[in-house]
Protein backbone atom coordinates (compact mmCIF):
# COMPACT_ATOMS: atom_id res chain seq x y z
CA UNK A 1 0.00 0.00 0.00
CA UNK A 2 0.97 3.44 -0.57
CA UNK A 3 1.00 6.54 1.62
CA UNK A 4 1.82 10.23 0.93
CA UNK A 5 4.75 11.73 2.91
CA UNK A 6 4.84 15.95 3.39
CA UNK A 7 8.30 16.94 3.86
CA UNK A 8 9.00 20.23 4.54
CA UNK A 9 12.48 21.17 1.74
CA UNK A 10 14.07 24.17 0.74
CA UNK A 11 12.52 24.81 -2.49
CA UNK A 12 15.86 25.12 -4.66
CA UNK A 13 17.71 22.19 -2.49
CA UNK A 14 14.12 20.10 -4.16
CA UNK A 15 14.53 21.26 -7.36
CA UNK A 16 18.28 20.38 -7.80
CA UNK A 17 17.99 17.12 -6.37
CA UNK A 18 15.09 16.74 -9.20
CA UNK A 19 17.18 17.47 -11.86
CA UNK A 20 19.81 15.19 -10.85
CA UNK A 21 17.51 12.20 -10.28
CA UNK A 22 15.92 13.01 -13.97
CA UNK A 23 20.05 13.30 -15.42
CA UNK A 24 19.96 9.89 -13.75
CA UNK A 25 17.01 8.71 -15.23
CA UNK A 26 14.51 8.15 -11.88
CA UNK A 27 12.12 10.25 -9.93
CA UNK A 28 12.97 11.94 -6.96
CA UNK A 29 10.34 9.96 -5.19
CA UNK A 30 12.94 6.79 -6.28
CA UNK A 31 15.88 8.24 -4.57
CA UNK A 32 13.97 9.03 -1.85
CA UNK A 33 12.17 5.84 -1.46
CA UNK A 34 15.93 4.08 -1.46
CA UNK A 35 17.31 6.19 0.86
CA UNK A 36 13.92 5.26 3.23
CA UNK A 37 14.95 1.53 2.78
CA UNK A 38 18.31 1.84 3.45
CA UNK A 39 17.52 3.83 6.37
CA UNK A 40 15.31 1.09 7.63
CA UNK A 41 17.77 -1.69 6.94
CA UNK A 42 20.89 -0.20 8.42
CA UNK A 43 19.85 1.99 11.14
CA UNK A 44 21.58 4.63 9.93
CA UNK A 45 22.53 7.17 7.55
CA UNK A 46 25.09 8.74 5.92
CA UNK A 47 25.92 12.40 4.44
CA UNK A 48 28.53 12.79 1.62
CA UNK A 49 28.99 16.07 -0.67
CA UNK A 50 30.81 15.80 -3.54
CA UNK A 51 33.32 18.68 -3.42
CA UNK A 52 32.27 20.98 -6.29
CA UNK A 53 34.49 24.17 -7.37
CA UNK A 54 32.78 27.73 -7.54
CA UNK A 55 32.05 28.90 -11.25
CA UNK A 56 34.79 31.33 -11.26
CA UNK A 57 37.55 28.67 -9.71
CA UNK A 58 36.87 26.11 -12.46
CA UNK A 59 36.72 28.94 -15.10
CA UNK A 60 40.05 29.87 -14.11
CA UNK A 61 41.09 25.72 -13.95
CA UNK A 62 39.85 25.67 -17.66
CA UNK A 63 41.88 28.47 -18.76
CA UNK A 64 45.32 27.04 -17.22
CA UNK A 65 44.88 24.01 -18.89
CA UNK A 66 43.72 25.80 -22.27
CA UNK A 67 46.95 27.66 -21.56
CA UNK A 68 49.14 24.39 -20.25
CA UNK A 69 48.07 22.49 -23.85
CA UNK A 70 48.81 25.80 -26.18
CA UNK A 71 52.20 25.87 -24.00
CA UNK A 72 51.47 29.81 -23.44
CA UNK A 73 52.65 30.89 -19.70
CA UNK A 74 54.15 28.22 -18.88
CA UNK A 75 57.35 28.47 -16.67
CA UNK A 76 59.28 25.37 -16.35
CA UNK A 77 62.65 24.50 -14.36
CA UNK A 78 64.90 21.77 -14.19
CA UNK A 79 65.81 22.36 -10.32
CA UNK A 80 64.70 23.90 -7.35
CA UNK A 81 67.56 26.33 -7.44
CA UNK A 82 66.73 27.61 -11.08
CA UNK A 83 63.06 28.07 -9.50
CA UNK A 84 64.07 30.02 -6.54
CA UNK A 85 67.21 32.14 -8.80
CA UNK A 86 64.18 32.99 -11.10
CA UNK A 87 62.15 34.23 -8.66
CA UNK A 88 64.41 36.20 -6.73
CA UNK A 89 64.85 38.23 -9.38
CA UNK A 90 61.15 39.25 -9.72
Amino acid sequence: MKTILNVKVDKEEKEKAKQIASEMGVPLSTIINAHLREFIRTRKFSISLEPRLKPKVEKELRNALKDYKNNKNIISFKSADEARKYFSKK
